[in-house]
C-alpha cells in the first residue's frame, strides 16, 4: 500500500508565494519521477512540474521562472515552491508519482488527494 498526502495548499493574494508538499508513505522500494499537475475548475488536469530521481527536471511554461520543483529522495518527499502567484494559479494541485513497490514490481502511477491552491486579485 503506498500513499501520497500532500500539504501547504491555501488562500493567498496574488503576488504571494506557498510552497506545496508531498510525502509518499507504505511499501516502497523506489520512487521514479515525480510531479505536479493541477486541475482548475471546468479544465482539464495539466502539468506543472516534473522532477526524476537524479533531480531534472521539467516545468509547463505558464509556471516557468515562477515556480521551483525540488525532492528529498531520503524522504520520500517532492515540493513545489511557488512564487509570484497569480490568480490564474487557482487549482486543486494533485502530487504524482511512479513507484515501485519491490525489485521485481512493475512501476504504478500513485496519485494524492489534492490540495487547493486559492489566489485572490
Amino acid at each position: 500500500q503506498v500513499q501520497l498526502v500532500e500539504s501547504g495548499g491555501g488562500l493567498v493574494q496574488a503576488g504571494g508565494s506557498l510552497r506545496l508538499s508531498c510525502a509518499a508513505s507504505g511499501t516502497i522500494f523506489s520512487i521514479n519521477a515525480m510531479g505536479w499537475y493541477r486541475q482548475a475548475p471546468g479544465k482539464q488536469r495539466e502539468l506543472v512540474a516534473t522532477i526524476t530521481s537524479g533531480g531534472n527536471t521539467n516545468y509547463a511554461d505558464l509556471v516557468k521562472g515562477r515556480f521551483t520543483i525540488s525532492r528529498d529522495n531520503a524522504k520520500n518527499t517532492v515540493y513545489l515552491q511557488m512564487n509570484s502567484l497569480k490568480p490564474e494559479d487557482t487549482a486543486v494541485y494533485y502530487c504524482n508519482a511512479l513507484i515501485t513497490t519491490g525489485a521485481q514490481s512493475p512501476v504504478y502511477q500513485y496519485w494524492g488527494q489534492g490540495t487547493q491552491v486559492t489566489v485572490s486579485s
